[in-house]
């Protein structure tokens, strides 16, 4: 919990802003709790919030908010060696509550060489800190909606992209990864004018695809130098 203290902060303004753009977007007070509480993923709510209000079709909404959350997948992946030995009742609950934040903060904890067997309740320090937060913040966003004029307006949901650089920075180490971050920005603001944020999908995909190519490239130029 100590060491997630600084994201908590930087997870504040976001959820307050969630909950004042959730109230001014037409969704009820128990639909916005019950996204915060289960589907507890803070940039696709605030995206789902903007569809929703944007009167967007469902099945445009579930793609986005799907490809937006796909990242969970790299993150559980990675963390799969570290926690492969403990029982589903610890398992099921770890991954409900990962996020960007607690993955940047129990990556490095992990990676640690020592013989500690009980590293997964650091990650649940973090996860229960991080849910917390997150729910008491988005609740008083909610609470203040109506009080807070023009919310978007005030810039505070710039504390999103500025974590998530924060937490890119420290892997971005390799050429592959560089190309996949740079073809993903560039693809964002390429897209920025396309209707329903679908040019995050596209900006993903891009992404991961630039990545891949670059991967295979360095793999296939180290195999014909070793030749």
């Amino acid at each position: 919990m100590r060491d997630t203290l600084p994201l908590l902060l930087g997870a504040l303004p976001f959820a307050l802003i969630y909950g004042a753009i959730a109230a001014s977007a037409g969704l009820s007070m128990a639909a916005a709790i019950a996204m915060s509480a289960f589907v507890f993923a803070g940039s696709s709510q605030f995206i789902a919030v903007g569809l929703v209000a944007a009167q967007t079709p469902v099945a445009i909404i579930v793609l986005t908010t799907l490809i937006v959350n796909l990242r969970h997948m790299l993150y559980s992946a990675t963390l799969l060696p570290y926690l492969k030995e403990l029982p589903q009742r610890w398992r099921i609950p770890l991954a409900f509550w990962l996020t960007d934040e607690t993955f940047a903060v129990t990556v490095h904890r992990f990676q640690r060489e020592d013989s500690s067997a009980y590293r997964h309740w650091y990650q649940l320090g973090s996860s229960v800190a991080m849910y917390l937060n997150w729910q008491l913040w988005c609740f008083l966003g909610l609470l203040l909606g109506n009080r807070i004029p023009d919310a978007q307006g005030w810039g505070l949901d710039v504390a999103m992209p500025v974590t998530f650089i924060g937490m890119i920075i420290p892997f971005v180490r390799t050429l592959p990864i560089i190309v996949c971050v740079l073809t993903a920005g560039a693809a964002s603001l390429l897209t920025l004018s396309l209707p329903y944020k679908l040019g995050i999908v596209v900006s993903a995909f891009a992404g991961i695809a630039s990545g891949l190519l670059a991967q295979r490239l360095a793999t296939t130029r180290d195999e014909a130098c070793r030749q």
